[in-house]
C-alpha cells in the first residue's frame, strides 16, 4: 500500500526546485506525492518559535488545503513551512517529518529526518540529522538529454568546445565587486583561450548592471551565445549545464554550483575577495575537498571530476528508508 506524502512547497525558486529534486527520484510505487503550494501573508516573518505549531502566516485559502486525511509522511522544504508541518504532526501524531536544509532548533526535535547540507555541520547537531553534499536539486541524465537536443542545434554554429560561465551575484548584503567581476572574467577568459572554444554566458539578478558590463568588456571578443538578466528570450540555462564541456559557476550560490557539478562535467568555481559567506566558503570547501569541483585557477585548469554530484538520489534513498 502506498504511503501518502505531503510536500510543502512555499515561493523560493530555491527550496521548491530542491523539494522536487527529490520527489522525483523516490519510488512512485511506494509513495502517492502530494504538492501543497503555500502562499504567505506578512505573518510569515514573524520567529518559528512564535508561529510555533500553527498555520499563522498562511493565507486562508492556503489553511484549507492543510486538512485532514492526514498523510503518512511531510516533507518540508524550508524553515517558513516548519510551524505547517509541526501543526500537521500535532494534529496527527503518527505522521513523520522530513525536514530539507537545517530547520533552526525550534521544533526540530520534532522531525522524524532532518536531510541537511553538509556546510551546516556547524548548527545544532541532533541524532535525527543526516548529513548531504551540496543540495538536492533537477539536474539529471534525464533532464540534460532532453536539455541538449532541444539547445545543441541553437549553438551549433559557436566554435567548440564550450565553457559555460554560470554568474550570481551580490549575497547577505555584499556586492558583487567590480573588482571580482573583472577577475572573474579575466579567468574565464584565460581559460578558454587556452582550451578554445566559445562560451555561454548567463548573468542573475544579483549580478548588477555595472558588474555585467564589466564582465562583457573583458570577455568582448569571444565567441559567444547570452542570456543576459533581463532577457526576455527562452532561459538556456539547462541547456548551458547540457552542453557546455567545462562549466564556470561562482561560489555565491549552493544551488548554482550543486546544478553544475551535477552535470558530471568539469566544474570551477570563482570565490572572489571579500566576498562569499563563511557557509559559502564551507559550501565550496565541501565540494572541493569531495573531488565535485575545482578552485578557478590556471593550474587547475585540467581537473577532472571523481564523480557527478546529486544530493537529491541520497535524500529520496534516506526517505524511503523511514
Amino acid at each position: 500500500m502506498k504511503k501518502t506524502l505531503w510536500v510543502l512547497l512555499d515561493s523560493r525558486t530555491g527550496s521548491v526546485g530542491q523539494a522536487r529534486g527529490v520527489i522525483k527520484q523516490l519510488n512512485t510505487e511506494k509513495f502517492e506525492i502530494v504538492e501543497k503550494k503555500l502562499d504567505y501573508t506578512k505573518f510569515s516573518g514573524l520567529p518559528n518559535f512564535v508561529r510555533g505549531k500553527t498555520l499563522i502566516g498562511l493565507t486562508p485559502e492556503s489553511k484549507k488545503s492543510i486538512i485532514q486525511p492526514w498523510p503518512d509522511l511531510v516533507l518540508s522544504t524550508s524553515r517558513r513551512t516548519v510551524p505547517v508541518a509541526r501543526y500537521i504532526k500535532k494534529q496527527s501524531f503518527k505522521t513523520k517529518l522530513i525536514q530539507l536544509m537545517y530547520p533552526g532548533r525550534t521544533g526540530l526535535r520534532e522531525f522524524t529526518l532532518a536531510i541537511v547540507p553538509e556546510h551546516d555541520k556547524n548548527k545544532k547537531y541532533y541524532p535525527n540529522i543526516r548529513y548531504i553534499v551540496g543540495s538536492p536539486h533537477r539536474t539529471t541524465p534525464e533532464t540534460l538529454a532532453e536539455a541538449q537536443e532541444k539547445w545543441a542545434p541553437v549553438f551549433q554554429n559557436l566554435p567548440k568546445p564550450y565553457t559555460a560561465l554560470i554568474i550570481g551575484g551580490a549575497i547577505k548584503g555584499k556586492a558583487f565587486s567590480l573588482e571580482n567581476a573583472k577577475n572573474l572574467a579575466r579567468s574565464a577568459r584565460q581559460l578558454v583561450e587556452k582550451s578554445g572554444g566559445s562560451l555561454l554566458i548567463t548573468t542573475s539578478r544579483r549580478t548588477g548592471t555595472k558588474a555585467e558590463a564589466v564582465i562583457m568588456k573583458v570577455l568582448q571578443g569571444i565567441p559567444a551565445h547570452t542570456f543576459l538578466w533581463g532577457a526576455k528570450d527562452e532561459n538556456p540555462y539547462l541547456g548551458y549545464l547540457a552542453c557546455a564541456d567545462k562549466i564556470i559557476v561562482t561560489g555565491d550560490s549552493v544551488s548554482m554550483c550543486s546544478e553544475a557539478c551535477g552535470s558530471g562535467k568539469p566544474v570551477f568555481i570563482f570565490t572572489g575577495r571579500h566576498w562569499l559567506t563563511r557557509k559559502h566558503i564551507r559550501f565550496v570547501a565541501s565540494l572541493f575537498k569531495n573531488g565535485y569541483a575545482a578552485a578557478l585557477k590556471e593550474r587547475l585548469f585540467n581537473f577532472k571530476p571523481k564523480g557527478t554530484l546529486n544530493a537529491a538520489v541520497d535524500a529520496a534513498k534516506m526517505i524511503e528508508e523511514l
